[in-house]
């Protein structure tokens, strides 16, 4: 056997350079992909949101509740977005578009200056714990030096230990801060996109690589037959993980189930049909399984990141919330934990369904305009 060549050795590297050149798809994908998680991890990433959305009903309108709102505020976990009615609050923490709700009794002004502490009740929407444990526990801090500055003279005897308002914390949908009341239903959204993507795009891409794909568009079947006819099994699949994650929550995890699962059933077909979509257009560009599996993680990363599965939705700067809002794993998300935890029905959830819907009639377009050109 002849020694070591560096000349050899040199012909082999320079053969990978010229085929990495040629291959450019899966060197972007390369250099993406990293720059995607450096970016997602260094600046959208927070396990500590602040300037959450608080509402307040407020039946006192005296001074110190009004100084009360502002005490919250500057602990700057708590954004107070506006005064509504009790009915009103019950709605935003229903649909999702307020975390939390503080009500200020009737005679809270008269209850404080006689030293009886009154009770102040702060609702806060507890499907995630994590975005709601930190600005809890800075509640429970602020008692101790709340309102001093607003009871001077006479009323001085009211500073100290016990606080002079004392915060009764009601978590909603989740009372006991369970993280799997949170993950579990999550779960689907997460499955389903990963398998959708990835799945589809492999099979159309594996078809075209051996060759079977054209002898299939020989036939009489024409090409809108085709996708339509390789993804329909995959929308059966899609409903079989369903099933098996809602039988896991059910029976393993305990996790309720107050809405409608008819409703959700019908919904997931909105989500599937869009994560599809998202395959086959992968498939048309990709040149192999390899560059498919790329693209599909390259999609799913941000997903993950970004739609509230693995970090509050709201700690996340602006900019990632809008690129959040864009994916439909996010609105899914809303939608199932809605259905499943708040017992919401399609009024509720109406707002997270067009983007999943825009999203799909997007993607689709996009798949068969360029299916069209692939494979005519």
């Amino acid at each position: 056997m002849s020694r070591f060549s560096f000349r050899r050795f040199w012909a082999v590297v320079l053969k990978e350079f010229i085929q990495m050149k040629r291959d450019r798809t899966t060197f972007a994908m390369m250099v993406g992909i990293p720059i995607v998680q450096l970016l997602l991890f260094g600046f959208a990433i927070n396990s500590d949101p602040k300037h959450l959305p608080t509402l307040i009903v407020d039946a006192d309108g005296g001074p110190f509740a009004r100084s009360l709102a502002q005490a919250m505020t500057r602990t700057d976990y708590f954004h107070i977005t506006g005064s509504v009615s009790e009915a009103q609050a019950a709605l935003a923490l229903q649909e999702g578009t307020t975390q939390f709700v503080l009500n200020i009794p009737v005679d809270f002004t008269r209850r404080l200056l006689r030293g009886e502490r009154p009770t102040v009740l702060l609702e806060a929407d507890a499907t995630d714990p994590a975005a709601t444990g930190p600005a809890l526990f800075a509640v429970g801090t602020l008692m101790q030096t709340l309102l001093d500055r607003d009871l001077p003279g006479p009323l001085k005897n009211l500073h100290g230990r016990p606080a002079p308002v004392e915060f009764l914390i009601h978590k909603q949908y989740n009372p006991e801060g369970l993280t799997q009341y949170n993950v579990v239903p999550g779960l689907m959204g997460v499955v389903l996109t990963m398998t959708m993507v990835i799945i589809t795009a492999l099979a159309i891409t594996r078809e075209r690589e051996r060759g079977t794909m054209e002898n299939l568009l020989s036939t009489p079947v024409r090409p809108f037959e085709v996708m339509t006819g390789k993804i329909l099994p995959y929308i059966a699949v899609g409903y079989i993980q369903v099933t098996l994650i809602l039988i896991a929550a059910r029976w393993l995890f305990d996790v309720p189930m107050v809405g409608s699962l008819l409703l959700l059933y019908v919904l997931t077909i909105l989500f599937i049909a869009a994560n599809l979509a998202v395959g086959i257009t992968f498939s048309t560009v990709a040149k192999n399984q390899l560059q498919a599996v790329q693209m599909a993680f390259f999609f799913f990363l941000p997903s993950l990141l970004l739609s509230g599965f693995m970090f509050p939705f709201r700690g996340m700067p602006v900019w990632a919330q809008t690129l959040g809002s864009a994916l439909p794993l996010t609105h899914f998300l809303r939608v199932v934990r809605g259905v499943m935890l708040k017992g919401n029905g399609l009024v509720e959830i109406l707002p997270e369904l067009w983007p999943i819907a825009l999203f799909m009639i997007v993607a689709m377009t996009v798949a068969v305009k360029r299916y069209r050109q692939t494979l005519d």
